[in-house]
């Protein structure tokens, strides 16, 4: 009898001893009065957490239950749970219980979409459930329509309900994990609804905006910054959690793929961009190599993303891109200490890029906790960034039409031309493409060598002028010059020198013309021609003899030091109502051609010039 009694005796000390100790887990995790909002505003110093590596054999085990007690459980201790890339499993655990005399329904939530598996397991006295997710699954199996994971939990008053999180993932770890009331989940929704709303809006807005200034200019880092701020907002819609839900929910892996594709499509836009708007164009300099680099580099990414491992597409392009970030930046100062003024504002809006990208990247790789205050902070870098890269197009735009107003202004000098288009019409990018190329147009007119009116201009001027003629019956001169024994120049001293006279005579011609509409023409290699509006045949041959008086009187220093003589010889018709142009050209070509004949070093007179002189002076 007093066996079984010290048996019995045994057995209840034995049990209360158990009853009396709890486990590692229940020491570290205590219970959370979910109906006070001050305790749940302090989930994480109520939650603990587990990491099993892949080496151990309880790496797949499926429940907390199965995991024994002498694993080293630890406390959050209050801190944000972020864990880099690795094989490991992850076990987190919450006791929460409902205080209140009322029964209870909170969500605890799980604010980080790219986990490859997340396994909810809730043990309440009224519920068991286990909810097996994560973007390798179908989007539906979250059971709750919303970006991120949310585990419902209903308790009545007094009931206490332990929730344990199984999670592993491919890339990095975070766990902002809350738990809210109904109300408080809602209210936090349109809050972040409106916000993220603003922020896509805003660059889907400034997206559409630039690709319709490509469109209407043709500029093509308008294109470029399109592409990246779309590229861009891909990728940060893809890690909130957006595409998945509103855009391939039906598509575990193009959910998974979307986040390195997107990265590399930032990448190499972003590379694009800097190259066109820094105008970074001369391909023999090392910067502009650089950038040839990064480019085919974010190509070869772009189409490896979608056939390489998560992990790995990570791992690469990530680097790669603040590789990008980084040089673009250096670039940016290096371009405008070099003078390009609106590179200061690419400097301006990169550096806040390269303090975000860092901050979201070293969270987003597990090295920092908080991850969606740097979610936060990567979204305020990117708006500051994409305000002030738009400004800076607006001040590279504001200066692009100062140069081309001066290149306009001297354009009208030169080659007097009346420009009926002002400042206003400029405001259009698509005018930029216009106005350079009505530029040109003009200095195509232009002979290179001598500087002087080349054959394409005389013959428009012709027609104006014999149009001219034709209305108001004032004659037209039109002199032939042509430099005698050129070709006995060029075989003596070289084409070099005879270049050198040729620029000779075109200064001459110059000095010999004095009113503003007076034309000095290159034509031909060694041919000439002057084109004096309101101008009868003896008006002309006081021209052309001034241009032969004063070549003769102005030798031209030879290869050899000898100062050598050039003469030329001259042909005139008068191009008046109801001639053609080429019948004036040819009377022209004939009176050269009897110069020529004449000894040369002369000028000559269609004679019906000369008629047609005297029965207009008969008439005065």
């Amino acid at each position: 009898m007093v066996r079984y009694f010290l048996l019995l005796t045994a057995l209840l000390l034995g049990t209360s001893s158990t009853y009396a100790e709890p486990s590692r887990a229940q020491q570290l995790c205590p219970e959370i009065d979910a109906s006070v909002a001050d305790e749940r505003a302090r989930l994480l110093d109520f939650t603990c957490y587990i990491a099993i590596p892949k080496t151990s054999p309880h790496w797949k085990t499926l429940s907390t239950g199965e995991l024994p007690d002498t694993l080293s459980w630890r406390s959050a201790q209050g801190e944000d749970l972020a864990f880099p890339q690795s094989e490991d499993y992850y076990w987190l655990r919450i006791d929460i219980h409902n205080g209140a005399t009322t029964p209870g329904f909170w969500y605890l939530k799980l604010d980080y979409a790219p986990l490859d598996h997340v396994e909810f397991h809730l043990d309440a006295p009224s519920d068991h459930r286990v909810i097996t997710t994560g973007d390798r699954m179908p989007f539906f199996s979250r059971g709750v329509d919303y970006r991120y994971y949310l585990l419902p939990v209903s308790l009545r008053e007094g009931e206490t309900a332990q929730v344990s999180i199984r999670l592993h993932s491919s890339g990095a770890v975070n766990l902002p994990i809350a738990l809210v009331t109904p109300d408080e989940l809602v209210s936090s929704s349109n809050k972040l609804t409106l916000t993220h709303g603003l922020f896509y809006g805003s660059l889907l807005i400034f997206s559409i905006f630039n690709l319709l200034l490509f469109v209407s200019s043709g500029t093509t880092y308008y294109f470029y910054n399109a592409f990246y701020m779309a590229g861009l907002g891909m990728f940060l819609f893809a890690m909130g959690g957006f595409a998945y839900q509103y855009l391939w929910p039906y598509n575990p892996d193009l959910a998974n793929t979307a986040i390195p594709i997107s990265m590399a499509l930032c990448a190499l836009s972003m590379n694009l961009f800097g190259r066109s708007f820094l105008d970074v164009l001369d391909r023999k300099t090392f910067t502009s190599r650089l950038l040839t680099i990064q480019s085919l580099a974010g190509v070869t990414l772009l189409f490896l993303a979608p056939y390489l491992s998560y992990t790995t597409a990570i791992k690469t392009i990530a680097p790669v891109a603040l590789i990008v970030i980084c040089n673009l930046f250096f670039i940016g100062i290096a371009r405008w200490r070099q003078g390009l003024s609106h590179a200061r504002w690419y400097v301006l809006s990169w550096s806040t890029m390269v303090l975000g990208t860092i901050s979201y990247a070293l969270a987003a790789f597990g090295y920092l906790p908080d991850f969606l205050t740097h979610e936060i902070v990567m979204q305020g870098a990117i708006g500051s960034q994409v305000v002030l890269l738009n400004y800076a197009m607006v001040q590279r735009w504001r200066e692009l039409n100062l140069k081309l107003l001066e290149v306009e202004c001297s354009a009208k000098q030169k080659l007097e031309r009346q420009v009926n288009e002002r400042t206003t019409q400029l405001r259009a990018a698509m005018h930029d493409l216009e106005n350079a190329n009505r530029q040109l147009e003009a200095l195509s007119t232009r002979d290179e060598l001598t500087g002087l009116y080349n054959r394409r201009y005389m013959d428009n001027r012709l027609i104006e002028l014999a149009r001219e003629a034709h209305r108001t019956g004032q004659p037209v001169a039109f002199v032939l010059v042509d430099a005698d024994h050129f070709k006995t120049i060029n075989d003596r001293f070289g084409h070099g020198f005879g270049d050198t006279c040729l620029k000779a005579i075109a200064q001459v011609l110059e000095r010999n013309i004095c009113r503003p509409r007076d034309v000095a023409v290159r034509y031909g290699g060694e041919e000439f021609a002057l084109i004096l509006p309101e101008t009868d045949a003896s008006g002309a041959q006081r021209v052309s003899d001034a241009v032969l008086d004063d070549i003769r009187s102005s030798p031209v220093t030879a290869p050899d030091g000898s100062r050598h003589q050039v003469t030329m010889s001259a042909g005139i018709a008068i191009l008046s109502p109801g001639d053609t142009i080429a019948a004036t050209f040819e009377r022209a070509d004939q009176a050269l051609y009897r110069a020529k004949e004449g000894g040369r070093d002369r000028t000559e007179i269609d004679p019906a010039a000369v008629r047609l002189t005297d029965a207009r002076s008969a008439l005065v």
